[in-house]
């Protein structure tokens, strides 16, 4: 219901936010953020958030590249606020998200993290298919 209601507003997806106003995951994806210190942030799975394949394989990647990575929360606020967003799922890759609520995510467009992380993600699964 959450992805078609998200669909019906003309966003991509719907971000839950729990009772302390902190993003947990989408509809059927997991959220991500860029900050202004340049952190990677997304949602600890202790927080009961889904535990996908493909986020498991961003943190990798990021990992790699020698990214700054948190695990924990992060608000509404704080997404709004951040350089880059991005949501991540087997049926999605890496999604940049360039809007949230209507509001512009950094510049407006997808971010260098965001792209380098897609375009290695997207490479390795060409690599390793079938």
């Amino acid at each position: 219901l959450a992805k078609t209601a998200a669909k019906a507003a003309g966003a991509v997806e719907a971000w839950f936010v729990d009772k302390e106003g902190l993003v947990t995951e989408g509809a059927s994806t997991n959220a991500w953020i860029v900050d202004q210190a340049g952190v990677l942030r997304t949602r600890d799975i202790g927080a009961n958030i889904l535990r996908g394949i493909t986020r498991a394989h961003v943190l990798r990647l990021a990992e790699e590249l020698q990214l700054r990575v948190e695990e924990g929360p992060f608000s509404v606020a704080d997404a709004k606020a951040a350089k880059e967003a991005f949501i991540t799922a087997a049926s999605a890759y890496v999604t940049p998200i360039t809007a949230i609520d209507g509001a512009p995510v950094g510049d407006g467009r997808p971010g260098a993290v965001t792209l380098r992380l897609r375009s290695l993600y997207v490479q390795q699964a060409e690599a390793e298919a079938v």
